[in-house]
């Protein structure tokens, strides 16, 4: 990955941030956020 693209997929995360919390109130991060809890609890039990 070049610079060109992690300065553009950065760019694109914190637009999305952005978004979520001017239109949703987080609801969308907070919603995501759960989620990879859930899924690093749920890898963690397999470990």
């Amino acid at each position: 990955m070049n610079n060109q693209v992690a300065l553009f997929l950065g760019a694109l995360i914190l637009i999305g941030l952005g978004v979520d919390y001017m239109y949703y109130d987080w609801s969308g991060s907070i919603f995501l956020a759960r989620k990879l809890a859930d899924l690093i609890e749920w890898l963690a039990f397999w470990r």
